[in-house]
């Protein structure tokens, strides 16, 4: 796709996603692979900016450089966002209770713990996105190891087939020690996203090494 028709796709996507104030996010393509910049007062919108980047075709790549700027002059304390954290993490019935703990440096939050499935740990996340004083998110909550790795293996492949979006013959699946290595080519950004959706929701999977290239 001609990078000048990818780019204005890009820039129709945001400015049709409605969480996202799109007049001070700039987009530049090159060979398809695309650079966000300028900034958005929540880190929740740049979140979802880089979800609506994502999700366009002919999408290869993404350097995301947008800042976070909230509004007003009052600047949110560390503290009171770690309090602000914690208690909407608690409220979510996705994530164990005490599972996950939080720190907060400079409005950027990191999360750590352990749990059992991957969708857990996006659920951390996504509580805490949308949270007033949030510039930053490092997500380093680790999944425990749960299932043999031929289980792990035939399991990923199993849905890999179910998935309408992927051509599972075009993917190799490597499983060591709850690492899944992913290696193939697929046709699109969402094909690669729903594959790597696919390692993940196996049990036991703490780490996915996406190695699938876009055609």
């Amino acid at each position: 796709m001609n990078d000048n028709i990818l780019r204005q796709n890009i820039i129709d996507e945001l400015e049709f996603e409605p969480s996202i104030d799109a007049a001070d996010i700039g987009v530049a393509v090159d060979n398809g692979v695309v650079t966000l910049t300028g900034h958005v007062s929540t880190f929740g919108q740049k979140a979802a900016a880089e979800n609506a980047t994502l999700s366009v075709k002919g999408v290869k790549g993404l350097a995301q450089e947008i800042e976070v700027r909230p509004f007003g002059a009052n600047v949110t304390a560390d503290d009171e966002i770690a309090r602000r954290a914690l208690h909407t993490i608690s409220w979510n019935t996705v994530v164990p209770d005490g599972a996950v703990q939080v720190k907060v440096q400079n409005g950027w939050v990191t999360l750590t713990g352990k749990v059992d499935w991957q969708y857990q740990r996006v659920a951390a996340f996504a509580a805490i996105r949308y949270l007033a004083g949030v510039l930053g998110v490092y997500n380093n909550i680790e999944v425990r190891p749960r299932a043999s790795v031929s289980d792990v293996k035939k399991r990923i492949e199993d849905a890999l087939k179910r998935n309408a979006e992927v051509e599972a013959k075009a993917i190799e699946v490597k499983v060591s020690d709850g690492k899944v290595t992913l290696d193939g080519k697929v046709h699109t950004w969402a094909e690669r996203s729903a594959t790597v959706r696919a390692a993940w929701a196996a049990p036991g999977v703490h780490m996915v090494d996406d190695r699938i290239m876009i055609a």
